[in-house]
């Protein structure tokens, strides 16, 4: 063998190596980023994911990651709380509720800074499967999940355990507007809620009087904007005590007594009670379609007949917003029939 066939040989065998290197290398790589891949989709698009548990009586940074999520610069963030009751059936009222923000005026961008709190795994499946911003709360074994019926033993102890909740939000630095499952926004309501900051809370009515100052308003919890401060979480606290020795009586009852009796005056706030022209009920509902922003089915007993009222008010919704101008003049709501004749059994 000469020299020139040695140099040869041992090019060819560097070529060799390096190839058979390079190969393995590329293979390794591809086998990396398949995992990876795989590793990310399977977290994206599983629909178990771990659930953001809230402790009434234990805080956790979960409660605040799931306000900082929906949360507006200000710290404001729109709240309902439902459980299983409103996922099921062939039209649930979670749907009908989103009905509210994809077919109001102003509203569909709201969604992104609405908190859905849950009551059971079954609702919080359903809130992560739509995409929405979901909190599962649990309550030191208290079950909450099918229908309360209203002022039940179980209606009466979910509310209370409901302004638990919401006080503890006042106490993490975050103002929210409540809303029940069972109110349509059909437009948005921050332009008919007051900015000035004097203001603590905002309070729906089931019967308006004419006067947004007057206590004698008939006040509805359903639906109210509330600023974080030292009084208002003073408020709630006050509020909750008063739940052992309130026997029969639902929080909203008892609220309404501390307005009437000026407990919530000599606590330093100032409340304004919300038109029904504009935040209407089928208590009392708004006179003018044109400025109506929401529709809540208070006055009304069971999820089924509020489900089927409200989506008659949504075709009444679809009705206006079809009509010609002179059309809207004489529009008038489709009697709540459901709602009526369920007090009857």
């Amino acid at each position: 063998m000469n020299f020139k066939n040695s140099i040869n040989e041992y090019y060819h065998y560097i070529v060799y190596t390096l190839l058979t290197v390079t190969l393995l290398y590329i293979f390794l790589l591809s086998s990396s980023a398949k995992s990876i891949n795989f590793a990310l989709y399977t977290t994206r698009n599983s629909v178990y994911q771990p659930s953001n548990t809230f402790n009434t009586k234990i805080h956790g940074d979960k409660l605040e990651e799931a306000l900082a999520g929906a949360s507006t610069e200000d710290k404001t963030v729109i709240i309902t709380i439902l459980n299983k009751a409103y996922v099921e059936g062939d039209k649930p009222m979670l749907d009908i509720f989103l009905d509210g923000f994809w077919l109001g005026e102003g509203t569909e961008d709201l969604i992104k800074h609405l908190l859905i709190v849950v009551m059971d795994q079954t609702s919080y499946k359903r809130c992560m499967f739509l995409h929405l911003h979901c909190y599962k709360l649990e309550t030191d074994g208290v079950g909450f999940i099918g229908e309360k019926l209203y002022m039940s033993k179980d209606f009466i102890k979910m509310m209370w355990e409901r302004t638990r909740f919401l006080g503890d939000i006042l106490k993490s630095g975050y103002s929210f507007v409540f809303t029940d499952t069972d109110v349509l926004w059909l437009r948005n309501p921050f332009p008919r809620l007051s900015h000035n900051n004097s203001i603590d809370l905002q309070i729906s009515t089931d019967e308006f009087n004419g006067n947004q100052w007057s206590e004698a308003n008939l006040i509805n919890t359903g639906f109210y904007m509330i600023r974080s401060n030292n009084r208002t979480i003073a408020l709630f606290d006050k509020w909750y005590t008063k739940k052992d020795n309130s026997t029969g009586l639902k929080e909203q009852d008892v609220l309404q007594k501390m307005i009437r009796e000026g407990e919530v005056r000599n606590l330093g706030l100032k409340v304004r009670f919300l038109d029904t022209v504009y935040f209407s009920g089928f208590c009392q509902n708004s006179k003018d379609v044109r400025a109506v922003v929401t529709v809540h089915s208070n006055c009304c007993r069971r999820i089924k007949s509020k489900t089927a009222d409200l989506t008659v008010v949504i075709h009444d919704w679809k009705r206006f917003m079809s009509a010609t101008e002179n059309e809207t003049s004489w529009f008038q709501w489709t009697p709540h029939d459901h709602c009526r004749d369920s007090w009857r059994h």
